[in-house]
């Protein structure tokens, strides 16, 4: 792998980690000058391969009650555009955070937030199950969260034993 790649391959892991990581410690944990590290991630961000800066809360220990869902749902796909049109108009729904188009019996897996199951379950019944092609929804709501986005909730004493991305 050439240098570069390896740079950005690097400032990605490192952001991807911690979004907060300056520039200044991307160079130094990198070994380029701060203003390469800089153009690099205005670069990335410029080609949306950053696609956007995100935190990671605990809304259960924030005293926020969110419950999650996932929903498997079965499409006819149409001609052209296969599953696309369909999972685009599901994505647009706020109730939505995340579109997945999976193999198996169904074709799509969204990924739901709300704020009881009554809500969750009024979203599936009036809004998702509603759209064209939809033929049929399995909805499958988290007990709990172990870990999210590669971090683990728990905190009970879990140490992080990864190593230090080094140049």
């Amino acid at each position: 792998m050439d240098t570069s790649k390896r740079i950005t391959r690097d400032i990605l892991k490192i952001l991807e980690q911690d979004a907060r990581t300056t520039p200044a410690q991307i160079a130094k944990l990198t070994g380029i000058s701060e203003e390469e590290a800089a153009a690099e991630i205005k670069r990335l961000e410029e080609e949306r391969i950053i696609i956007r800066y995100k935190t990671l809360i605990d809304w259960e220990k924030a005293g926020k009650d969110v419950i999650y869902a996932f929903i498997d749902v079965k499409v006819s796909p149409s001609r052209g555009v296969g599953f696309d049109d369909v999972a685009e108009r599901i994505a647009r729904f706020p109730e939505v955070t995340s579109v997945y188009l999976v193999s198996g019996e169904y074709d799509l897996r969204v990924v739901v937030a709300g704020s009881s199951m009554q809500e969750l379950a009024f979203f599936v019944s009036e809004k998702l199950a509603t759209i064209d092609r939809v033929q049929s929804t399995a909805s499958h709501f988290v007990l709990k969260r172990y870990k999210v986005d590669s971090e683990l909730l728990s905190g009970r004493g879990v140490e992080d034993k990864r190593l230090a991305i080094q140049p």
